[in-house]
């Protein structure tokens, strides 16, 4: 079985300020506001959703082609996913355009200043989802905004199941195209300020949202997952960290996951801890492809953390 992952690739460029932006910014000239951060701290990471889904889901044994759109300047990236082993057929560059990147700077309060630019991965929409490659089950991840209507319809009307995880693509859809997504989708995942917002514009509790596909997955961060299945709750434990070092990229490796619990038919018990697994393990390090998986060495830290065998 092979899961298309439709979704964003992005550089992370990632800096640290050495002091706090309180002190450098002044409240009473925030409109006309000048001012430069020292960042002597500089990362450069692999990012975005499709990568990121792809990345865990393929080191774990799972085999999840990344479907996205990106720029000219991608070749670092696509090193990286050919060392990984992570089949890239489905990457599609637009010239002219940067990939997408983020540059995030963090001060000594934690407090962030981010800023995104989509670049490449505003033209998703040029790619299409195939359907005589043997696709079997596809997600629909945060991406252009066309691209994310395009490839929810076009799952939809293959009959190809599907999980919609609208994310931080969440402000770019009013209630009405969240219904038609969730209508179209098979599976629905948001974390729980997410599920707040879906709930604010469509109207619909999550026991509503879960009549209407398979199940709805609610993440919780520390406090683990819900999953609403055929009209009954089930709680999924968290799996504690050994250390907290960066949450980025947690709830991609978490529908990893989930995508390779469905497309081995495992019931929710356990692909629901799978997921949790995941995003605990990711949760120790900085970055979002930096965490090392492998197949036996999951089903180990499985079996440590519940007590019984992934089977999968």
């Amino acid at each position: 079985m092979t899961a298309l992952i439709c979704g964003s690739f992005a550089y992370d460029n990632i800096m640290v300020y050495p002091g706090r932006f309180r002190e450098q910014i002044l409240p009473d000239r925030i409109h006309i506001l000048n001012v430069a951060f020292l960042v002597p701290e500089l990362r450069r990471e692999f990012g975005g959703c499709a990568g990121n889904i792809a990345y865990n889901l393929n080191a774990i044994g799972g085999a999840g082609r990344p479907m996205g759109t990106v720029g000219t300047d991608f070749e670092p990236y696509a090193q990286w996913l050919s060392t990984c082993g992570v089949d890239d057929r489905h990457v599609r560059q637009v010239d002219g355009c940067y990939t997408a990147q983020a540059y995030i700077t963090t001060d000594l309060d934690d407090n962030q200043i981010t800023a995104f630019h989509p670049g490449a991965m505003d033209h998703a929409h040029v790619n299409t989802v195939p359907t005589d490659e043997g696709i079997t089950l596809g997600i629909v991840a945060p991406d252009g905004r066309q691209g994310m209507i395009d490839h929810a319809t076009q799952f939809a009307d293959a009959g190809i199941p599907f999980i919609f995880d609208p994310g931080q693509g969440l402000p770019m859809f009013e209630g009405e195209d969240l219904l038609r997504f969730i209508d179209q989708a098979t599976w629905v995942t948001v974390n729980d300020y997410e599920a707040g917002l879906v709930q604010q514009k469509t109207g619909l509790a999550p026991a509503q949202i879960a009549e209407r596909v398979e199940a709805l997955i609610v993440t919780r961060g520390a406090e683990g997952a819900v999953v609403w299945c055929k009209g009954r709750r089930l709680d999924i434990p968290p799996v504690p960290a050994a250390e907290i070092v960066d949450p980025t990229g947690c709830g991609d490796a978490f529908r990893a996951g989930l995508l390779h619990g469905l497309m081995h038919g495992a019931d929710w018990e356990v692909t629901g801890r799978l997921a949790s697994l995941l995003g605990s393990i990711k949760v120790g390090h900085h970055g979002t492809q930096n965490h090392a998986l492998t197949p036996e060495g999951t089903r180990k830290a499985f079996s440590t953390a519940f007590g019984f065998d992934l089977g999968i």
